[in-house]
């Protein structure tokens, strides 16, 4: 038969494939009969594929495991199927035709003695857009499972919280032994794993450990063992074993049999996935079009975070030094003095100014003093560790090291003169309080600040 020019006649991107049911009810691998011409670029997507011919393995071109299930079940049961996903950025329609009006003698003297050949035709349309007609048409029991998530994701202003009553919601739901909502910061390059009770990243580390990857870089592999997928759902760890041994090693680890990992994306941008282990697997057709829907959800939940969190940090951070910037100052002085258990018993308050900084913007330009202010900065870090270190102005420097003795801030004030001695650049004027019972920590920087003027002078005066 001329399956090339059947095809023709159809519009959207169509292409046609068959299998072989064989005498044990197992089915052969699925062939690509035709492909018509709006739908070519699926041949060039692997640079490497083979020239085309009708009944070639169609894997030759791409492997997506939930794209085969549908078809397989399109063909074998004669059963018209539909799909609504979100393809890594665009939502896409896919059709599923039983088609069973092409058989010629020719196509049934190649199949096995015993078996049938069938035949399913794959039709799909793509839009930038969500369609929500296209979202709402669901079953009942689907769409009370997606809105119990939604639900869930919104009762509290809590993120990590909302994250792990989600998990919950969705680990019953998928009857699994263990469900987790892994996020995903691509800017950052930083990682959550959340579950329902609360956020786990002390185990999220433990477990990229045992694959030799960090967080970030488990999350990345994940990616690449989606093969262009939006999800796996596996009843068995075989293509697993295959794509990605390391992981399948640590699954072992964990005694997990089968696995869901569904991508969230915002758009184009992976921004987490779910992941669940152990499920029932005889309900797969209904986890999956349920976590579909389900992601589109979680996407802007997790999307807003992100943004937030990226605001929040801008407000706070200053973006050269990294230092926390003077309105970071003053949250965290209103925060010491709100705690129930009142302010620290001692507090040292060491007022840092980089002296030169002026000169070298003059005379070697803003980059060399950018430059400048990032070791200045650094010395800092290394001197006063995790305390908390502002810089509050163009040269200026407050650093706040609560439950300290004056003896160890004279200490490390000493440390930061000759630490910045052995630079050939860096030089601080240092004014330093240390407070201790009753004080009132604006008037200790104030202190701070006149002192270090002091010490200013006196670098000047000995030129």
């Amino acid at each position: 038969m001329d399956y090339q020019s059947w095809i023709e006649g159809i519009d959207g991107l169509a292409s046609l494939y068959s299998f072989d049911i064989l005498p044990d009810g197992s089915f052969s691998e699925i062939r690509l009969m035709a492909v018509n011409k709006q739908n070519e670029i699926m041949l060039h997507m692997r640079p490497d594929a083979p020239e085309f011919y009708p009944g070639i393995p169609y894997r030759n071109y791409w492997m997506d495991l939930n794209f085969e299930n549908f078809a397989y079940k399109c063909a074998s049961t004669s059963s018209p199927l539909y799909s609504y996903v979100n393809a890594r950025g665009r939502w896409l329609k896919g059709f599923y035709l039983p088609i069973s009006n092409i058989w010629d003698e020719d196509c049934l003297s190649e199949a096995p003695e015993g078996s049938r050949r069938v035949f399913c035709l794959y039709v799909i349309t793509f839009s930038d857009e969500v369609e929500t007609d296209s979202m709402s048409g669901r079953s009942p029991e689907i769409a009370n499972a997606v809105l119990n998530i939604g639900i869930k994701l919104h009762e509290t202003q809590d993120f990590y919280q909302s994250m792990a009553d989600a998990s919950a919601q969705i680990r019953e739901y998928c009857g699994a032994e263990k469900s987790a909502i892994y996020t995903v910061d691509m800017d950052r390059q930083e990682c959550s794993f959340i579950d329902e009770t609360g956020t786990r990243n002390e185990f999220m580390e433990v477990f990229g450990n045992s694959m030799g990857r960090t967080p970030f870089e488990v999350a990345m592999a994940w990616e690449k063992d989606l093969a262009l997928s939006d999800c796996l759902l596996m009843d068995d760890l075989r293509v697993i074993e295959e794509r990605d041994p390391e992981w399948y090693k640590s699954l072992c680890t964990y005694e997990i049999k089968n696995i869901i990992l569904y991508a969230i994306r915002y758009g184009q941008t992976l921004v987490g996935f779910i992941w669940a282990a152990n499920y029932d697997v005889s309900r797969t057709d209904h986890i999956k079009e349920t976590l579909e829907l389900s992601t589109f959800l979680l996407a802007a939940v997790i999307k807003n975070h992100h943004l937030m969190s990226t605001l929040e940090f801008k407000s706070t951070v200053d973006p050269l030094t990294q230092a926390g910037n003077r309105n970071a100052m003053d949250e965290y002085i209103s925060g010491l003095a709100q705690r129930k258990e009142g302010m620290p018993e001692s507090i040292a308050v060491i007022f840092a100014d980089l002296n030169g900084l002026k000169k070298v913007n003059d005379e070697e330009g803003h980059d060399a003093g950018d430059k400048l202010l990032m070791r200045a900065a650094s010395l800092l870090k290394l001197v006063f560790g995790d305390n908390p270190i502002y810089r509050i102005g163009g040269d200026e420097f407050v650093i706040l090291c609560p439950d300290v003795t004056e003896g160890k801030m004279n200490e490390q004030v000493s440390q930061l003169k000759g630490m910045a001695d052995n630079t050939s650049d860096v030089s601080f004027a240092v004014g330093s309080v240390h407070c201790q019972g009753t004080y009132d920590l604006n008037v200790a920087i104030q202190a701070a600040d006149e002192r270090m003027y002091q010490d200013k002078k006196a670098y000047y005066e000995r030129g």
